[in-house]
């Protein structure tokens, strides 16, 4: 991982502006998210966090889902996901080697600093569709990582 500075962090501070405009467009219930897939300093995709279509965007299960529930308790598609759905609809040879960038929102569309990547559903995904950097926004800065290293972070999380 490397946290940016100078001329690249102010890139990413625009890239991150604009995905939380994206994130805005959210119907979460819990929280607000978004996600842009850059290539060449063009946005190729873009994507919210929102029910999948035709469910009803009060249908929220994350808390009457049991602990020990074996996959992922959001009924949300994830805003990387939408991106890279995004992205292979309008670019789709253009992903190898692009970057992401993932904000979260809170219910006030104020940006919220990211924890350790914990989300193998779309660790996974980014590294099976060749993007070569997510980006997240952490307290100590803005910091990118290697996809690679994204996903075995992503699987060695554990609550604290």
């Amino acid at each position: 991982m490397l946290y940016l500075s100078g001329e690249e962090k102010e890139e990413a501070l625009f890239y991150l502006g604009f995905t939380a405009r994206i994130a805005k467009q959210s119907s979460c219930l819990r929280s607000k998210c978004g996600s842009i897939i850059v290539k060449d300093k063009v946005i190729i995709g873009e994507g919210f966090n929102s029910p999948p279509k035709n469910l009803p965007l009060d249908m929220c299960l994350k808390d009457t889902l049991s602990e020990d529930f074996p996959s992922d308790k959001t009924c949300c598609v994830h805003a990387e996901q939408r991106a890279i759905m995004n992205a292979l609809e309008k670019y789709p040879n253009h992903l190898w080697g692009s970057r992401l960038y993932f904000i979260r929102l809170d219910l006030n569309n104020e940006i919220l600093k990211a924890g350790k990547p914990y989300c193998t559903i779309c660790s996974k995904m980014v590294l099976d569709k060749n993007i070569r950097e997510f980006v997240l926004w952490h307290e100590e800065g803005i910091c990118v990582y290697d996809t690679e290293e994204y996903n075995r972070l992503s699987f060695e999380f554990k609550k604290e």
